[in-house]
């Protein structure tokens, strides 16, 4: 009887710290998991990459198998950005994870309807440029939709996480009056950059890449093409070059040292543990660092 009532007992622990068990995500990028964590800051949050790797390209790891095996939503960024190790991810987990995908709540720019990308053509996205929280209005766009399905999906703190989707939307439509007015010297400047990493950006602040040290998406800038670059930028130099924090800043140097320019190196990205105000400090540096241009 004593062995039965023990069992009994283990039975109904085991209940009570399955229904206590916090809300699990795995986020796929280190903006998801900010934000996720402003919106429900009770829940346990995985993240899959950093700001010092190439979202693109990741190894699907064991560990991260099992942290999505264990989560009750995936949270990413969608547009194909993922297709090289998510699929892979979900299929060796062994069961189907929710997913939300941010792509799927915002406007992309840049679609290539009809694109395949190959190790021939490079990270071709057919759906659009998937970097899209780099433009703080569609961060936003975001931040709503996410705020609507984590409500759906821990209904035992839908008020809390909808109001404090409320005030991170206030915060946030401050923060980009502010960032706008801050900016506004930036309208017209011209750039080089490695990768559509920062396209939103420039977009929404009025700045054209003019070029592009990628020879062709996701791969590697070549001798030849930075010479061509090189030869075609003397007559119109920009007015700076640009690289996100994780890409190789060598090709950007050689550049930078032959049309004397600035070099600016700008996180693609929060750190992976970013506070409640990450997101927000996040684009303040960005802004702050584009001073920098010519």
């Amino acid at each position: 009887m004593v062995r039965t009532a023990s069992k009994c007992l283990a039975a109904a622990l085991l209940c009570v710290s399955s229904a206590t068990q916090a809300f699990t995500v795995f986020a796929c990028e280190p903006e998801w998991a900010a934000l996720t964590r402003v919106l429900l800051p009770s829940a346990k949050v995985f993240v899959a990459t950093h700001a010092g790797q190439d979202p693109h390209h990741i190894e699907a790891r064991p560990s991260l198998i099992a942290q999505l095996r264990s989560s009750d939503l995936a949270v990413c960024t969608g547009a194909s950005l993922e297709s090289g190790w998510l699929p892979m991810l979900q299929e060796r987990a062994g069961r189907k994870v929710p997913l939300f995908e941010a792509a799927d709540h915002v406007e992309l720019i840049d679609p290539q309807p009809g694109a395949i990308g190959s190790p021939w053509a490079g990270d071709v996205h057919a759906e659009g440029n998937p970097h899209l929280h780099a433009d703080p209005r569609k961060l936003l766009e975001v931040a709503l939709a996410l705020s609507t399905e984590l409500q759906q999906r821990v209904p035992a703190e839908k008020a809390a996480i909808a109001q404090r989707g409320q005030v991170f939307e206030s915060a946030w439509r401050a923060g980009i009056a502010r960032w706008q007015g801050q900016a506004a010297p930036l309208k017209g400047k011209r750039v080089a950059a490695q990768h559509s990493s920062f396209g939103y950006l420039w977009r929404w602040l009025g700045i054209t890449q003019l070029a592009d040290l990628e020879p062709k998406p996701g791969m590697a800038p070549t001798p030849g093409h930075l010479q061509r670059l090189l030869d075609g930028l003397k007559s119109q130099p920009p007015s700076g070059i640009v690289l996100t924090s994780y890409q190789d800043p060598r090709a950007g140097r050689w550049l930078q040292e032959r049309l004397n320019l600035p070099l600016l190196v700008l996180p693609s990205t929060v750190p992976e543990e970013a506070g409640q105000d990450g997101l927000i400090l996040w684009m303040d540096g960005l802004l702050a660092a584009l001073g920098g241009l010519k």
